[in-house]
Formats: structure tokens, C-alpha cells, sequence
């Protein structure tokens, strides 16, 4: 199906989601090799900032490192993002293979991940009781908490604590051998994939203490610097990345499924963030997040074309913000609870903070 002649008026109906596929569908092609040199890129690139972890004596130096560490396990992450959606080669099994082996310095199981981003976040985005990932609460919902979570919605959505949130909230209750409150299925896939990042935790660390022994460093130091600063550094980026891919004054939610599908949510609940001097290419592209929910089947060495695609034949349709801190806290600010009577953003007092949603047509 050929694009149209001219891009398609913000009054017009939007184009059914087949249609916008049809659009991208020259942009879907994907390469094993490009794939696996930029999986070797990535890992080597790990590499190196890790071993800068144990060979520079400054622990200033060392926490750099680890920092760089924690922002290529985030390059990593992507690239099995990608694998995880059959995405990144033309080859379903060596995708799920290349994934597991892409996620492992995050520690973060294959088959959970699939369920929880590819089902239902990907399947339900921002339909509330659905779609879990930095679900807001109801002013009743806040109101009906004890104390201690109520300081921990607000300490999430500070603006100050991303990592704290998909620590908590996604990795550990969600992905790492999680309860039947929160992952009621029990499949032998979960079991495994959580042993192998178990696994790799385990010789992570063993490594680490033996290089510390052998070069007469502090083993808590190293731990620290090689371990827990890359694995909490990786938790605050995915959390910041994700609080701001869909939590926006201009994006709503939905808590019913026919207004929430009218909403055609796979354009309207996604933000396309913007940064300067080439970032997001720094990140696999994984900002150009609305031509993704179209489509999962893109490749992120083609999301940047996709998403151009997109807004040159969807003006006005899609959220386009340019990033900046004050415009982050901004959101954090003005977002903190949902009023779905109301469609809009509310503070915790139970005033709009954003325009309400308009009804789907």
C-alpha cells in the first residue's frame, strides 16, 4: 500500500493501525550481522568500562566507570528489547537466544520480560487495571493507601527516584521470581531465565572479589563500583526512559477497554522525546517510541526513519517534546494522580494539573 499524496489532516479520521503498518512496511527489514556487530560493539564497550572499574585506583574514577557500565547495560538492554519483539534479526530462535545474552548485565529475565513488556504493555498501553508500567492512581485509590505507600508514591513520582520504582516495582515483585500476587502463570521458562541472571549475579560477583583479592582492593569498594553502581544506574535509566515514553500532560489513560481501543492508543499514549547533539542515537534510538508502538517489528537501527515517517504524514497527532530537566519536573510535578472522570491529571489534593482528554470519537 502506497503512501498518500499528502499528509493526513489532524481533523481527519486516523488511519487504522494496519494501514500505518503498511506505511512503515519498507523500514522492517532486518540484518543478523548488523545485529550481532552491534551486540559485540556493546559488550565490548562493557568490558572496557568494567575492567576501568578495577584498574583505575581513584574511586572517582572507578564510580565513572561504573556509571558508563550501568549506561551500556542500558545499550544492551535494547538490543534484546529488540530481539524480544523478533525485531533485531529475521531468525526467531537465534532473537530469543541473542536477547537472553543481551539482558544478562541487566539481570533481567528473558521470558518475564516477554510477558510483562511485550503482552501486556505493549498489548493494553495505559489502560489502567491492564498495563501496570507507571500506572497512575485514582484519587480514592491514594487516598485508601496506609502511610508508608502513600510516601512511596510520592517518593516515585518525585521526579527523583525512577530507579527506586523499577526496582522495586518492575524488577524485583515483577521479574525476579515473582509472587502469584504479581505473576500468577508458573511457567519452567520463568524458573530458568531467573536462574541464568541468578548465575550470572553469581560469578559477576565472584569475579569481582577475586580480582579484588588478587590486586589487594578493597572487595566491598569493588563490589560496589563494578556491581551495584551499574545495576543501579541501568534501574534509573529503564525507569526514567519508560516514566517518560508514556507520562505526559498531553497523554491520557483509559479504565475502559471500548473508549481506551476508540483512543487508537498505540499512537495517542506515546511520546516522542527529543534530545540534542545526537543522544538518542546513543540509545538505540529507543526514543523514537511512537513509530515502536506502531509497529514492534521495526528495528531500531530503522526507528529514527519510522518515526520521521510517522509525524511528516501524521502532523499533530503525535506528542513531540523536546527534552529538558525543567520540563521533566515539570511532568513529575503536574502528574501524580488521574481523575478518569475528568480525563485529566491531578495533583494530590485532587486539582487539574492538564487539559482533560477528549472524548474518542
Amino acid at each position: 500500500m502506497s503512501l498518500p499524496l499528502s499528509p493526513i489532516p489532524p481533523h481527519e479520521p486516523l488511519p487504522h493501525r494496519k494501514t500505518l503498518r503498511h506505511w512503515l512496511a519498507p523500514l522492517s527489514g532486518r540484518t543478523t550481522a548488523r545485529a550481532l556487530a552491534l551486540l559485540v560493539l556493546d559488550y565490548a564497550l562493557l568490558a572496557t568500562a568494567l575492567a576501568g572499574t578495577v584498574v583505575f585506583a581513584a574511586w572517582w574514577l572507578k564510580l565513572l566507570c561504573g556509571m558508563a557500565a550501568g549506561f551500556v547495560t542500558g545499550r544492551l538492554f535494547i538490543i534484546g528489547h529488540d530481539a524480544c519483539h523478533q525485531s533485531l534479526t529475521p531468525h526467531r530462535g537465534l532473537n530469543r537466544w541473542l536477547g537472553r545474552i543481551a539482558f544478562l548485565p541487566s539481570l533481567t529475565p528473558y521470558s518475564l520480560w516477554d510477558i510483562g513488556h511485550n503482552l501486556v504493555h505493549h498489548g493494553y498501553t495505559n489502560l489502567k487495571g491492564t498495563d501496570f508500567v507507571w500506572a497512575p492512581l485514582t484519587a480514592a485509590e491514594y487516598a485508601a493507601l496506609t502511610p508508608r505507600q502513600r510516601l512511596m508514591q510520592r517518593i516515585y513520582r518525585s521526579g527523583w527516584a525512577p530507579g527506586l520504582y523499577y526496582l522495586v516495582e518492575i524488577w524485583w515483585r515483577r521479574m525476579y521470581f515473582p509472587s502469584r500476587t504479581y505473576m500468577g502463570a508458573r511457567r519452567q521458562a520463568f524458573v530458568l531465565d531467573g536462574l541464568l541472571v541468578t548465575a550470572l549475579a553469581l560469578l559477576w560477583a565472584g569475579a569481582l572479589a577475586a580480582l579484588a583479592a588478587a590486586t589487594g582492593q578493597s572487595t566491598v569498594l569493588l563490589l560496589a563500583m563494578g556491581m551495584g553502581v551499574p545495576f543501579m544506574f541501568w534501574c534509573a535509566m529503564i525507569g526514567f526512559v519508560v516514566y517518560v515514553h508514556h507520562t505526559h500532560v498531553k497523554v491520557g489513560w483509559h479504565d475502559d477497554k471500548a473508549a481506551w481501543a476508540k483512543a487508537q492508543p498505540f499512537v495517542s499514549t506515546t511520546v516522542h522525546l527529543t534530545f540534542p547533539l545526537r543522544i538518542g542515537a546513543l540509545v538505540h534510538h529507543i526514543m523514537e517510541h511512537t513509530a515502536h508502538h506502531v509497529d514492534m517489528g521495526i528495528p531500531l537501527y530503522r526507528l529514527k526513519n519510522a518515526q520521521k515517517l510517522l509525524e511528516d504524514m501524521l502532523p499533530g497527532r503525535i506528542v513531540i517534546q523536546r527534552f529538558s530537566w525543567r520540563w521533566y519536573f515539570d511532568t513529575a510535578r503536574r502528574c501524580k494522580l488521574y481523575d478518569f472522570s475528568r480525563r485529566c491529571w491531578t495533583d494530590y489534593t485532587g486539582r487539574a494539573t492538564s487539559e482533560p482528554q477528549p472524548l474518542p470519537a
